[in-house]
Order: C-alpha cells, then structure tokens, then sequence
C-alpha cells in the first residue's frame, strides 16, 4: 500500500537559498521532527553515527547523495548520505560528518560549511544518527571509495522539499507491518529510489525548512 502527500504545501523557492537556510537555523525556535525512530529489524548494540546532508550550491541547491554497493553489511544497495559510525578520536557528531564524507567520497571539508544539525534518528539498525546540514561550494573533486559508494550523484533539493514526491509505504514484516517514505526521482534514464532513513532524515529537513 501506498499514499503520496500531494495536499501537503512544498517549501517555496524562497526558503530553499542558503541564506534562507543558514537563517533558520540561526533562529532556533522549537520545532516538532516527524520521524525519530524506525521500529527495529536488526539485533545488534546501538551505534552513535552521523550522515553529512550536503547542498551543493549549484544554481538551484542539489543534495549530494551515494549508492551504496550491494555487499555492504547493513542498508547495502541503498541511497545514502555520505555517513558512517563515530569514531572514538571524534571530537563531535559534526566531526564524524565531515571524516566519513571525506573517507568515503573524498570531499574536502575546505569546501564545506556547516550549517547545523537535525535532531537524532534512530534506524531500524540500531544506528542513532545525527544529520549535520551543510553547504558545499562548487568545485570539489570526487574520488568515491569502491569498498562504500557505488555511485555518487546529485538530486535537486526542490524537488525533495515537495511532499508531492514524497510516498507513504506499509508492508507485512515478521508478523507486522512496517511504514516508511520513499522519494523516487528520474535521473535520465535511471530512477533513483531514495527510501528508509534517507528519505525519512529529508522529510524531517522538510518539516524544518517549512516551519
């Protein structure tokens, strides 16, 4: 089963400008995520993790986002943000970001400027994560570690931030049922199924950006 938000307002192109961006952030009022915690599928200790949300400032702002390859451990096959498990040396979730983005698909943090960071989500993995938002200046060079990223590519963060595109899913899993999001997006010839924690993490952006 599935249900597209198509009643619900798009943030406007307004609010979707770094400067617009950075000043919602800098207000710092209270403000209610919609997703925190996927029910569990895997048993295993919880793992402090962060995940870069990286907006490229292209002439409409774009979310950098990876393929994950298919024999990875957890979440393999799956789009991602460029992310991983904090390591002990981290000085901060903020520094575990921008490590793993680095390690995973070389982007230099001198081309990137934090912005801050959502509230914490808890995968079905038993990741807790942090998701630190930031901008990317053009003009980086990508080098994707084969071990963790298949693929690295670049969706418009309009067309995320329009919960037209935003589907609701309900399936039957081990004797229950398990509700998530997925945005799929049409990149040429090849659709891009962003769902799971991704998709939930970018619906959380949405609920604070339209705030």
């Amino acid at each position: 089963m599935q249900a597209v938000d198509r009643h619900l307002p798009k943030v406007s192109a307004a609010s979707l400008t770094p400067q617009a961006i950075a000043a919602r952030f800098a207000r710092q009022h209270a403000w209610e995520p919609e997703l925190r915690q996927e029910a569990k599928f895997m048993d295993r200790p919880p793992a402090h993790a962060s995940v870069l949300i990286p907006l490229v400032q292209r002439e409409r702002l774009t979310v950098l986002l990876t393929l994950r390859p298919t024999h990875m451990s957890s979440h393999s096959g799956q789009i991602a943000f460029p992310g991983g498990k904090a390591d002990p040396e981290d000085q901060d979730a903020v520094a575990t970001a921008l490590r793993e983005a680095e390690e995973e698909v070389g982007l230099q943090p001198g081309f990137v400027q934090v912005m801050g960071s959502l509230p914490v989500y808890t995968t079905g993995s038993a990741f807790i994560v942090t998701p630190v938002v930031a901008l990317v200046r053009p003009g980086f060079q990508l080098q994707a570690n084969a071990d963790e990223v298949d693929e690295v590519f670049e969706v418009p963060l309009d067309f995320l931030m329009d919960p037209a595109h935003h589907r609701h899913h309900v399936v039957d899993f081990a004797g229950g049922q398990r509700n998530w999001l997925s945005m799929p997006y049409q990149d040429g010839s090849t659709e891009r199924f962003i769902w799971g924690a991704t998709a939930g993490m970018l619906r959380n952006f949405y609920r604070f950006l339209l705030d």
